[in-house]
């Protein structure tokens, strides 16, 4: 089965590869299909093939209007060009459409199409979006989402019908977990002594910042480290953040990660809205046990024994549980082996393959009827 799994703009190294990875140690011949990835290295692939046949065109940093205009001259002529790619495929997954408005009807079409829903709904959408992915979905003969929130999400705010819909897990990133040339922690964090609470990946608005440094606000037995790279102006939230929060406002590559993780008493991620996240996946990976908001498919990784959840937005809920876990190391361990279970069971990359390829086959199968 020769499957090519397809982002055109490198949005999600880490997934991308821990998939392609799983599906090759499964069987499957595979070519991932994307770009270069513009913060750092990405992991070598495994039993797979790469072909870097997107972002040759790409200018400016990014970010950068520059990037955008050349993102959009470039979607043309290569989703033209991958379509002819496409044919040494025996089926394409798409991971990500950076540009839906035009790509959706650049897809290919003569073979069976899986696009994979990471963001169920933009929660920024451009102009055309939000149509462009319903088009792209409805040329799908099958949509992926990593939870039954997700699913219901499609169903009712894209229209994608429920029998096109499959719920597939998020896989752990335990592969981080055994990166052997690991980098320490930066020598002021090391010395930190006591507690610490970790929100750790890219920062935006939709990730609730504000309101975890508003739940911190008397809370003086831990640290609260802030960490990843800024896609919002953080300088408000450094102004009104107590002293006991630090901001680590830069890119942490795999080599990082472990440090971070394995440091962390507790990983907060105090989201507004989500559908799943990598943080999450991360966190599972260490064994790190998790505070989440009620949002998404959060409460399926609750259900799993891996976290405890806490009413998104609410800043007085959030600073009673960060303080009764903080105070609670028996509870915090029974979240961390919960989530050392599911990291080995329900998110296991080699169960994630095995729904993907059961997937496929039946989608080949029902194209060569």
């Amino acid at each position: 089965m020769r499957i090519h799994v397809v982002d055109p703009p490198a949005y999600t190294p880490p997934y991308d590869r821990a998939l392609c990875a799983a599906l090759a140690r499964a069987g499957a011949d595979v070519t991932l299909c994307s770009g270069p990835f513009s913060y750092g290295d990405v992991a070598a692939a495994d039993g797979y093939r790469v072909d870097q046949c997107f972002g040759g065109m790409l200018r400016g940093q990014p970010g950068s209007k520059l990037r955008s205009v050349s993102r959009l001259a470039a979607e043309l002529p290569e989703m033209l060009r991958y379509r002819r790619t496409a044919r040494r495929a025996d089926l394409v997954h798409f991971q990500w459409l950076p540009l839906p408005q035009v790509g959706a009807s650049l897809l290919p079409s003569d073979r069976p199409l899986v696009i994979t829903a990471h963001d169920v709904v933009p929660r920024e959408p451009r102009p055309g979006q939000i149509a462009g992915l319903r088009r792209a979905y409805a040329r799908a003969d099958a949509v992926v989402v990593h939870s039954e929130d997700g699913s219901e999400r499609l169903a009712r705010e894209l229209g994608v019908p429920a029998e096109r819909c499959h719920v597939i897990p998020h896989g752990s990133f335990t592969h981080l977990a055994e990166i052997e040339n690991r980098a320490p922690l930066p020598p002021e964090l090391a010395a930190v002594e006591g507690p610490v609470v970790l929100c750790f990946g890219l920062m935006r608005p939709y990730k609730g910042l504000d309101v975890a440094i508003e739940a911190w606000r008397g809370i003086e037995n831990a640290e609260l480290w802030i960490v990843g790279m800024p896609r919002m102006d953080t300088a408000p939230l450094k102004a009104s953040a107590p002293s006991n929060v630090r901001f680590v406002e830069r890119f942490i590559d795999d080599r990082e990660i472990p440090a971070f993780f394995e440091r962390a008493d507790l990983a907060l991620l105090p989201y507004r809205e989500i559908d799943h996240s990598g943080v999450c996946f991360t966190a599972l990976a260490f064994g790190t046990p998790m505070l989440l908001s009620d949002v998404g498919g959060f409460p399926e990784i609750a259900a799993a024994g891996a976290a405890e959840l806490v009413p998104s937005g609410d800043a007085a809920a959030l600073r009673s549980a960060l303080q009764r876990l903080l105070d609670d190391a028996p509870a915090r361990q029974s979240l961390a082996a919960g989530a050392a279970t599911a990291a080995r069971g329900l998110y296991d990359w080699d169960r994630v393959a095995a729904l993907h390829l059961e997937l496929y086959t039946k989608l080949i199968g029902g194209r060569s009827r």
